[in-house]
């Protein structure tokens, strides 16, 4: 085979991307690479930045092989599970083939059909040790009536990028569906691209879109790109998943039948979180990250400002903005109090030590309690911050201020965030008490209800709780997914009735009191409230049956918020401002 080799005036790294026979999923890939020294390393980037755990992409990596200038084989060894030694005698010029299998679609993957071609380059492009810094071309051997939406540089088919940190930060999808539009707010151009068959509401879109966008740029004075995308795999099976990128964000959402109705919110704020991220995470990032190594875990624990600060003021900001009123964005908070108190992992993990363990589990439910969410977590402490920030300077600044800080002293700076320049931030902006607050909430396991309830009534707010309405969940002390007719139990509150009789996670419920369940377990342990009740199970091809005792009290709380009845002025004034 010829050597693909453009005239340039600088050395780049070329990738030729080719669908054949997209049914079955493979893209293939002829990467060159110039001046490859000899024992030179490839690498296949071990995890992609926004999911802090390793991605093992290399098991979708099928016939690997590299070519000299001439078309021979070059001898190669792998030297781990993602990098190859390239066994050249001279500084070269080498082609090397490989097949990627993209068959999973969602906000972070790479996925093929014969209808679209979506890649986030990180899953699938290869690049060559200590040469990051060089440029970047991509060469698309698509239909010709394909689109391409993506935010690098873009000439035909070409997509040209400054170095590989860009490319592998810049997703794309190809397709002959797209749908587009835009919008601009301070002087940047927004594009929004859709992809799926879906009926786009523009008007509806762009108004709260461009409304949301506007506040967070009054919050930090600028938008740290040029231009930013927005994504949307919109699917027809539910989906909900989001990915931060530089700029860009890609988004999946469905069922498609939804995305404008009942799910209107969540587009809403999966999109104002991942835009929030272009300052925070992508902009801001921790010391940890700064630079990427894709090769091993970027351990840290400041997913509380990662991730945390960024689920509050995605929020917050659709409150901020006018796109949602106080209800729905209590709404949305209560919904982060109720995974919070349901999470017994609170007692003994924080949510520091959580950040820092998301690369052993940090995506899946993992061992019942023993860790928490940086998101929820980090969401809660975050506004209790906020609130305390707002005391201490008698409403003059809040949160965004200290974000706006970390803006322009590190990320236009050039400097990763250390844990303690952020506890230093605080410190500044919210006395030196809040230190006493970050070691036994950030750092330690100490309950959360005091400082809530406090920051709550700061701003006229009070935290409410009252009953669980399923019998199950409020009296007997166990959650469930139904299955079929029968309950699998998912979830069990400590000392509660479930626990005291025996009852373990993923036992199937089939019978309370010798009736048979027809999905309807709360209907038949609520008609049997004032007996002895029985639980018929199967637990490992096994019938048992476990008596539950009877406890006078309630379990799986069901918390909300509601506004003050008579607040004082300084609530309302602080209420005010914190909404501003």
């Amino acid at each position: 085979m010829e050597f693909l080799i453009l005239t340039k005036t600088h050395q780049m790294a070329q990738y030729h991307l080719a669908i054949e026979q997209a049914n079955q999923q493979y893209i293939q890939f002829k990467v060159i690479f110039e001046n490859v020294a000899p024992n030179a390393i490839i690498h296949l980037p071990k995890w992609r930045p926004g999911r802090y755990e390793l991605g093992n992409f290399a098991k979708n990596v099928r016939g690997f092989k590299v070519f000299n200038q001439e078309g021979k084989t070059v001898d190669f060894q792998k030297v781990d599970l993602s990098s190859w030694e390239i066994q050249v005698k001279e500084p070269t010029t080498i082609r090397v083939e490989y097949s990627y299998y993209a068959s999973e679609l969602n906000a972070g993957s790479t996925y093929l059909t014969k209808e679209m071609l979506y890649s986030n380059p990180v899953n699938c492009f290869i690049y060559q040790d200590g040469k990051k810094d060089e440029a970047c071309e991509v060469h698309l051997n698509i239909p010709s009536d394909w689109n391409i939406a993506g935010s690098m540089e873009r000439e035909g088919n070409v997509l040209r990028a400054a170095n590989f940190d860009e490319l592998a930060d810049s997703p794309f999808i190809c397709s002959a569906s797209l749908q587009y539009n835009q919008y601009e707010s301070h002087g940047t151009i927004f594009h929004l691209w859709f992809q799926g068959d879906c009926i786009v509401d523009w008007s509806r879109v762009i108004t709260d879109f461009k409304a949301f966008t506007e506040k967070q740029i009054e919050k930090f004075i600028e938008f740290p790109v040029p231009h930013y995308h927005f994504l949307f795999h919109i699917l027809p099976y539910k989906a909900y998943h989001g990915v931060e990128h530089q700029k860009s964000t890609v988004i999946s959402l469905g069922p498609t039948y939804d995305v404008f109705g009942v799910l209107y919110k969540e587009l809403l704020g999966v999109s104002s979180h991942e835009l929030y991220h272009t300052w925070n995470v992508k902009a801001i990032r921790p010391i940890e990250m700064y630079p990427y190594d894709y090769q091993r875990e970027n351990l840290s624990k400041l997913g509380y400002l990662c991730e945390g600060v960024t689920t509050y003021m995605g929020d917050l900001m659709l409150y901020k903005s006018g796109v949602f009123d106080l209800s729905q964005y209590l709404h949305e908070f209560t919904g982060q109090l109720q995974k919070h108190f349901d999470n017994f992992g609170r007692f003994h993990y924080s949510v520091a030590d959580s950040s820092y363990d998301t690369w052993l589990d940090g995506y899946v439910p993992g061992t019942p309690g023993r860790k928490v969410s940086i998101y929820t977590e980090g969401c809660l402490l975050a506004f209790v911050c906020d609130v305390k920030i707002r005391e201490y300077s008698g409403n003059k600044h809040g949160l965004d201020e200290l974000m706006k800080r970390l803006y322009f002293n590190f990320a236009l700076a050039g400097k990763g965030v250390s844990e303690a320049d952020y506890i230093g931030l605080l410190k500044e902006l919210a006395g030196e008490s809040i230190e006493e607050l970050v070691k036994d909430y950030f750092y330690g396991t100490r309950p959360f209800e005091a400082i809530l309830t406090e920051a709550l009534e700061s701003i006229g707010l009070e935290l409410t709780h009252k009953p669980n309405q399923k019998y199950s969940a409020g009296r007997v002390g166990f959650k469930a997914m139904q299955v079929g007719p029968h309950f699998q139990v998912a979830a069990i509150y400590p000392g509660s009735p479930a626990d005291m009789a025996g009852l373990m996670l993923n036992d199937e419920i089939i019978a309370v009191n010798d009736f048979k369940l027809v999905g309807d377990i709360d209907q038949w342990l609520t008609y049997l409230d004032n007996q002895n009740k029985r639980l018929t199970i199967i637990r490992q091809g096994k019938i048992m049956e476990f008596p539950l005792p009877e406890v006078q009290r309630s379990f799986y709380l069901e918390y909300g918020i509601q506004i003050i009845e008579n607040p004082n002025n300084a609530q309302k004034k602080a209420f005010e401002y914190w909404g501003k």
